[in-house]
């Protein structure tokens, strides 16, 4: 029986130092079926103003009752939105927001913020575990429009976002795991 012991723990420390860099956590956000941000905006852009329908938008994918992270917009909503304040004149909006604000009741939006996001940490597992210092890569995309509507008619849209996501997070606590302790 103890033959068997030293070369377990033998075998656990080995697999334990080479596999160090798998075992640092990894995490995914994914908030959209859709693959890429030019699929996203390519989604939106289809859009005609004042010809497409909204049945267009949901058939790219973009359906409030099926795909999450979608608002739906009320025409107050688009009021607070698009008429922050006194400096923006009626006449310098967008025609389709001007008919929308002008629909009242019949005036709808939806605000779509999507992305999918990667965070990865790498470095050394024992500095990591113990706190020392903690590196994580954050690889992806984000995109965000706005779509507004009379009645199903699509009178204005907009996007924007981030077609490319790449930031690190570099911590580092000289004192590791009794960093934080004291308060």
């Amino acid at each position: 029986m103890r033959a068997y012991r030293i070369p377990l723990t033998s075998l656990f420390l080995v697999l334990l130092t080479s596999a160090c860099g798998s075992l640092l956590p990894a995490s995914r956000n994914q908030s959209t079926p859709l693959a890429s941000f030019e699929e996203a905006r390519a989604a939106i852009e289809v859009l005609v103003p004042m010809k497409s329908q909204r049945k267009e938008l949901e058939l790219g994918g973009f359906n409030p009752a099926t795909h999450p992270n979608i608002k739906i917009l009320t025409q107050a909503d688009v009021v607070r939105r698009f008429l922050p304040s006194s400096l923006v004149k009626r006449e310098e909006l967008d025609p389709g927001i001007l008919a929308c604000l002008e629909a009242r009741d019949d005036c709808r939006g939806m605000e779509i913020i999507i992305s999918k996001i990667d965070r990865v940490r790498d470095g050394g597992f024992f500095s990591d575990l113990f706190n020392f210092e903690r590196h994580t890569t954050i690889t992806g995309w984000r995109f965000n429009a706005t779509v507004l509507f009379v009645n199903d008619l699509v009178v204005y849209r907009t996007w924007g976002g981030q077609p490319k996501v790449n930031e690190t997070e570099n911590t580092r606590n000289p004192l590791g795991p009794l960093q934080g302790i004291g308060g």
